[in-house]
């Protein structure tokens, strides 16, 4: 999952002589909430909504609306930005990406070559959709949790079982978080399956391993099974 291909291509931007209004003006037309600051076609800086309403004079001035379009006016966004914007490379990968974005605690980031040309713009939403496309939730599927033995074919046991049953298996993911040693959890998201028959493979599957959870995410049917405080 590298950046580039979840990026949006069709950035809107800003000039550093742009007024406080002008980037207001844009933000609400386009529905965004940060604007990368341009000069001579390079970025050099990024402003957010909340730049701007930080940046807006108070309600308690007393200011008339006219004064108040006036001074907006008058501000330009290099004096309320943020110089040397925080930026990730083209070829990063989605996780490296939303790992800056959780550490920085900021939501979007200008995406840029190897040149350091602006070439996108990646935001929390965009990693979202990463995830949902991943996990093949779309499809309304039917997704298993369970913990295995951290051994070769642990895995592709569970999942030949759910093969047995028409289940078309989206995506599995795995994770070392929280787990007891030599296990890992895994999560399986499965489509076309034969829900007349899910509990008999409930069944055949806690006899292979320690099962979760059970969601059908076409009924809300959810069964849940206990689970050994050491592990979380």
């Amino acid at each position: 999952m590298i950046v580039k291909y979840w990026m949006n291509r069709e950035v809107i931007t800003a000039d550093i002589n742009d007024s406080m209004q002008d980037a207001i003006n844009l933000l609400k037309e386009n529905n965004i909430r940060r604007l990368p600051i341009m000069k001579k076609g390079s970025l050099v800086g990024i402003v957010t909504d909340k730049d701007l309403l930080k940046a807006s004079p108070s309600d308690a001035t007393g200011l008339d609306m006219h004064e108040l379009l006036y001074l907006m006016a008058r501000i330009k966004v290099k004096n309320i930005m943020t110089k040397d914007p925080i930026v990730v490379p083209f070829d990063y990968t989605i996780q490296e990406a939303a790992e800056i974005l959780l550490e920085k605690k900021i939501s979007g980031l200008p995406v840029v070559n190897h040149d350091k040309k602006l070439m996108g713009i990646i935001t929390q939403s965009d990693v979202f959709k990463v995830l949902i496309s991943i996990s093949g939730i779309k499809n309304r599927g039917v997704s298993f949790a369970f913990q295995t033995e951290d051994r070769p074919g642990s895995i592709k046991d569970v999942a030949d079982i759910i093969r047995g049953y028409n289940g078309k298996i989206v995506s599995i993911l795995t994770s070392y978080e929280k787990v007891l040693k030599g296990f890992r959890k895994v999560y399986i998201h499965v489509y076309d399956i034969d829900r007349t028959r899910i509990k008999e493979l409930d069944e055949k599957i806690r006899k292979e391993t320690s099962l979760f959870y059970i969601i059908d995410h076409k009924t809300d049917k959810r069964e849940t099974f206990p689970i050994t405080k050491e592990i979380f």
